[in-house]
């Protein structure tokens, strides 16, 4: 007796299950957005310069640093949208703007947190390191009341949120999509730390690098970029106020930056929504490389 043949809606697929919210980004998409993103920022940096020389405006001047800087990461996110777009409107879930477990994304947090530190601190007594960020003084962190409130806010609020939406929700998504998490992991956060080259000493590149590769670890452990983004913007409270010799406003940043992060890329994902269906991606299963 012959068999009947299955129809083809009903054969079993021999493709890896699609991730939940990953979208099928090829990975080249990750470096032209990258290139974009700069590009646009160097663009309008030298119109801001270029600009404020005209009035008579010192282009070290805290004002046009704090607007660079915000304009960069606001490039970046353009550039993550617009790139993610051409394969259909990305969902806020894309990007990594999912639930997840709490008391889960709490002890990955707690862990990867540990492992940097423990890391950054092995390094910094290993070289001999006691350089301090040069960025704070250049956004004019001892300025006016302010300008100070404005750097608070640009290094633990706004940098956490665009920096993990575009490396760690896009950038490490879609080269997750090439070589798998671990690859990905590890090129995103050797990216992360060389872009920090200038606004921090040479020798702390490397444990930043590590610190990025941490960040894509917690992101694909928990499924959610809002444990990556706290995470992002506890350490840049603690760096920051280190940097200022702070003792009290500390824990108080880091209580204020977390939640205004988080609130921000909430309203972000409300603002996305879920974007439009697009066939499921054939995206390594998690823990393939």
């Amino acid at each position: 007796m012959s068999s009947v043949p299955t129809p083809p809606q009903l054969q079993p697929s021999t493709s890896p299950p699609a991730l939940p919210g990953r979208a099928g980004w090829p990975p080249w998409l990750s470096i032209a957005a990258f290139a974009a993103g700069f590009g646009v920022t160097i663009v309008l940096g030298i119109v801001v310069i270029v600009g404020g020389s005209v009035f008579g405006v010192s282009e070290n001047a805290p004002g046009i640093n704090i607007g660079l800087t915000l304009m960069q990461n606001i490039a970046l996110v353009g550039a993550a949208y617009g790139f993610a777009a051409m394969s259909g409107r990305p969902s806020a879930a894309d990007f990594g703007l999912r639930p997840t477990r709490f008391w889960r994304a709490v002890g990955m947090l707690v862990l990867v947190w540990i492992g940097f530190l423990i890391l950054s601190w092995v390094w910094s007594v290993v070289f001999n390191l006691d350089e301090q960020q040069s960025l704070p003084d250049e956004l004019g962190a001892e300025g006016p009341l302010p300008n100070v409130l404005a750097v608070v806010v640009l290094i633990t609020v706004i940098a956490p949120l665009g920096e993990e939406l575009f490396f760690r929700g896009f950038f490490f998504g879609a080269l997750r999509n090439w070589r798998g998490p671990w690859v990905a992991a590890v090129l995103t956060g050797l990216v992360f730390g060389a872009i920090h080259a200038g606004s921090s000493p040479v020798g702390y590149l490397v444990p930043l690098a590590f610190f990025g590769f941490g960040l894509c670890l917690l992101y694909e452990s928990t499924g959610s970029l809002y444990p990556s983004i706290a995470l992002h913007a506890l350490n840049n409270s603690i760096a920051l106020g280190a940097n200022l010799h702070w003792s009290w406003q500390i824990p108080a940043m880091m209580v204020g930056s977390t939640l205004g992060a988080l609130a921000c890329a909430w309203l972000l994902a409300r603002a996305i929504g879920d974007g439009q269906r697009r066939p499921p991606a054939s995206a390594p299963a998690p823990g393939t490389a």
